[in-house]
């Protein structure tokens, strides 16, 4: 599983105010739930990940970090991870492709593919899983985040707490969308506006994006 430009954005996004325990869902093979760690030093994160051999990865991973004793790996789904706690801060670059041709790859369907029942049980895991002023935050395509806000609202008597458009280039519409939804309307963020863009020009990242990310990129 490649590292890609949603999972290191939302890492370097995501925030709330001094959060002591976070949820990774979906990890992959972790790099949302290290660029946590190393953005919160008081946080402990927990990740799950259905994909037994991408969450036996993020467990290695998790070990050979600076944060080995704040991390741990669950290969389990959503549906079946059982925990007594709450969260600050639930995060997740889940999968978005909706009535969609279905890679031949069995792991990358479950990867990409998805449906609406999906994230009806996200958001009702997260009514569960939040502390009061906590938050949920995800990295959708702009129209199915639409349809998140709304059900959030509308079934879930949660509110939209903020959000952050990305786009590849300025004069481009948005691509995706950073959402945070909350039972409350205490939150963070760590990019002040509401537009993110993350290239300067072709093959040129942004100011924005390479001093959002130099703490996390080598080669920045």
């Amino acid at each position: 599983m490649k590292v890609n430009t949603d999972g290191v954005l939302l890492g370097a996004i995501a925030a709330t105010a001094h959060p002591r325990r976070i949820l990774d869902i979906g990890t992959g093979t972790g790099v949302i739930a290290l660029m946590l760690a190393q953005r919160f030093p008081l946080a402990s994160v927990d990740a799950i990940e259905i994909d037994v051999l991408a969450a036996q990865v993020a467990g290695k991973n998790f070990q050979g970090s600076p944060f080995a004793d704040r991390v741990a790996s669950y290969a389990v789904a959503m549906a079946d991870f059982e925990t007594g706690k709450t969260y600050d801060l639930i995060v997740s670059n889940p999968p978005y492709f909706l009535h969609s041709l279905k890679n031949h790859d069995k792991r990358k369907q479950v990867a990409r593919h998805t449906d609406m029942s999906f994230f009806s049980q996200l958001l009702a895991r997260a009514a569960q899983w939040l502390a009061p002023d906590g938050s949920l935050q995800l990295v959708l395509p702009i129209p199915l985040a639409e349809q998140i806000a709304t059900k959030a609202i509308s079934e879930y008597k949660m509110g939209v707490q903020w959000a952050i458009d990305i786009r590849s280039f300025d004069a481009h519409p948005p691509v995706r969308r950073i959402l945070a939804i909350g039972k409350s309307a205490n939150s963070c963020k760590t990019y002040s506006g509401d537009n993110f863009v993350i290239y300067q020009r072709k093959g040129v990242y942004s100011p924005a994006y390479r001093e959002l990310l130099q703490d996390f990129f080598l080669s920045f």
